[in-house]
């Protein structure tokens, strides 16, 4: 079993879209995700500067367009993919990706989602760290002893917490014995009570889309809850509402990954945060990071070559 993974807030890096819009149909597709989202891709994903795509509401649809164009890119092989996750945002990415709404849908999801966690991220100073190393109760009880939340459980001994600033560098000043603290360039305190305000937009652009229709995933698809498998379109919908204030748990999705036999892993662009954490997490298991058109050649490759 492959299994294609959408990556999350924080991979996107100045000028990454660029080697995309040399494919054929790359420019015209994101135009229209463009329109869908109200965000100009190509400008940002080509032109903008790294303060500038750190903005949640840019960043966000940013992710979730690469990740489409390079699930497009792979064309028949795709079809081959047995399994599907996002990390996050990514999420959203892999709604389209399952055949439950349509691309312009899910970007006009994430364009709000984006917007909607910009501005609940406006309403106080906070932010995210990522812990690494350490015993996971002694993480827990100095992300909690700081005033924060655990917003991530990675797997592969990462967990982000989030929350007010000062909280933040708290942490860093007492990190957990054996552990690294390490702040993230994100613009708010995401999966926690501080995105609260998120949820309400958010719940309305997934009514609408709920209206237009909405199909079962085409192929297994694991969610961020809790790492079990959702088999509904509609409750994939609800579940990506509820994630915006709730923990992402990537260490449970990676635990399911192995129980279902995964034998191989790719990630989608903007790729490798979640290739590292299978690295640790999914040990021995084969993965491809599609970071450019470049990469597009190994991954068809694990995909033509899973018998599974």
């Amino acid at each position: 079993m492959i299994v294609l993974a959408c990556p999350g807030q924080g991979s996107q890096t100045p000028g990454f879209l660029t080697p995309w819009l040399e494919l054929a149909g790359a420019r015209e597709r994101l135009e229209a995700y463009s329109d869908a989202a109200q965000v100009d891709l190509i400008e940002h994903g080509t032109q903008s500067d790294a303060d500038t795509i750190r903005d949640t509401a840019i960043a966000q649809p940013l992710i979730v367009a690469a990740s489409l164009l390079a699930f497009h890119a792979l064309g028949e092989a795709a079809s081959r993919a047995a399994g599907v996750a996002g990390h996050s945002v990514g999420e959203v990415a892999a709604l389209a990706v399952t055949g439950i709404v349509s691309d312009t849908r899910a970007m006009h999801l994430v364009g709000e989602r984006g917007r909607a966690m910009a501005t609940a991220a406006a309403e106080a100073a906070t932010g995210m760290a990522a812990v690494v190393g350490g015993v996971e109760d002694d993480v827990l009880d100095a992300i909690t002893g700081a005033g924060l939340e655990p917003a991530n459980f990675n797997g592969g001994g990462q967990i982000v917490a989030a929350g007010a600033v000062e909280g933040i560098t708290a942490l860093g000043e007492n990190a957990p014995r054996g552990a690294r603290v390490i702040p993230l360039q994100v613009a708010g305190a995401f999966h926690t009570r501080y995105m609260a305000s998120a949820r309400t937009a958010l719940q309305n652009a997934v009514e609408t889309a709920s209206a237009d229709g909405v199909q079962a995933p085409d192929r297994t698809l694991w969610t961020n809850s809790d790492g079990t498998t959702v088999s509904d379109g509609a409750r994939a919908l609800e579940l990506i509402v509820h994630q915006v204030t709730s923990p992402v748990r990537w260490d449970l999705c990676m635990t399911s990954f192995a129980d279902a036999g995964i034998t191989g892993m790719i990630e989608l662009a903007p790729a490798g945060a979640l290739v590292g954490l299978a690295k640790r997490g999914l040990r021995g298991v084969p993965t491809v990071a599609v970071k450019t058109p470049d990469d597009l050649e190994a991954a068809v490759a694990m995909l033509n070559g899973d018998n599974a």
